[in-house]
C-alpha cells in the first residue's frame, strides 16, 4: 500500500514530530535552562537571573530551529518566521528589562493583539490567518478562513484571559511551566476541534496533518 511507481506521485515525508520539535523544541530549551540556573529559595529577583539566561537560549534555539527547518524541510513557514521574530523581539526586550512583570504580561499583549487584528479583520470580512495559513490550508474556501480567523481571534483572547488568572494565581516558576502542561495541550485540543469545520469547508484530508503542523504563535 506504500509501495510507488514511476507514475505515481511521491508521497509526503511523514515529519509532524520534527515539525512539533521545531515549534516546541526552543520552548523545552527555555524551561531546561531556567530550570538549571534557578535558586533553590526563589524570589521574583533571584529568578530574574535564571530568565535571562534561559531567554537568551530560547533565542539561540529558535534561530536554529528556523535553519534546521530550512535545511530540512527547504523552506521556511512565514508562521516560523513570525513566531522566531516575536521570540528575538520580545526576548530582547525582556533582557533589557529584566522585569518578572514584563515577562508574564508579555504572553496576555501577545494574545490580545492577535486575537483582536484577527476578529477585526473578520469584522471587515478580511481572512487576515490565510496570510500565514494558506500554504498549509489548500482547498479551504473563504467562509472557512473566515470562521478559522474568528475562531482563533476568540481563542486566543481566551489565553489572554487565562495567562492573567495564572500568574495571579501562582508562582512565578508554576506560571512557567503552565505553558507546558496548560497553554500547549490546550493549543493542541483546539486545533483538533477546528478540523471537522475545516473539512466542511474544503480542507483536503490529506492536509490534516498540516492543520497541526502550523499554529499560530502560542508558545511565547
Amino acid at each position: 500500500m506504500n509501495e510507488t511507481t514511476p507514475t505515481t506521485i511521491e508521497a509526503k515525508p511523514k515529519t509532524g514530530w520534527l515539525n512539533i520539535l521545531v515549534d516546541y523544541g526552543p520552548l523545552l530549551v527555555f524551561l531546561g535552562v531556567y530550570k538549571f540556573y534557578a535558586p533553590d529559595d526563589p524570589g521574583p529577583l533571584g529568578e530574574i537571573a535564571a530568565v535571562i539566561y534561559g531567554t537568551i537560549a530560547f533565542m539561540v534555539a529558535a534561530v536554529v530551529a528556523l535553519a534546521f527547518s530550512k535545511w530540512k524541510f527547504g523552506k521556511i513557514s512565514p508562521m516560523l518566521m513570525l513566531s522566531t521574530a516575536l521570540i528575538v523581539g520580545f526576548g530582547a526586550l525582556t533582557i533589557w528589562l529584566r522585569d518578572p512583570d514584563f515577562i508574564q504580561v508579555k504572553p496576555t499583549a501577545i494574545y490580545t493583539f492577535f486575537g483582536v487584528v484577527l476578529l477585526v479583520g473578520y469584522a471587515r470580512g478580511r481572512a487576515l490567518l490565510q496570510i500565514l495559513l494558506e500554504a498549509a490550508f489548500e482547498g479551504l474556501d473563504r467562509q472557512g478562513w473566515l470562521k478559522l480567523s474568528r475562531n482563533w481571534g476568540v481563542f486566543f483572547l481566551a489565553l489572554a484571559v487565562l495567562n492573567e488568572v495564572l500568574r495571579a494565581q501562582l508562582s512565578f516558576e508554576s506560571w512557567l511551566w503552565a505553558k507546558i502542561w496548560v497553554f500547549m495541550p490546550l493549543s493542541f485540543l483546539f486545533t483538533f476541534s477546528q478540523i471537522p469545520m475545516l473539512l466542511r469547508h474544503g480542507l483536503a484530508l490529506d492536509d490534516r496533518d498540516e492543520v497541526l503542523k502550523d499554529q499560530p504563535p502560542t508558545g511565547e
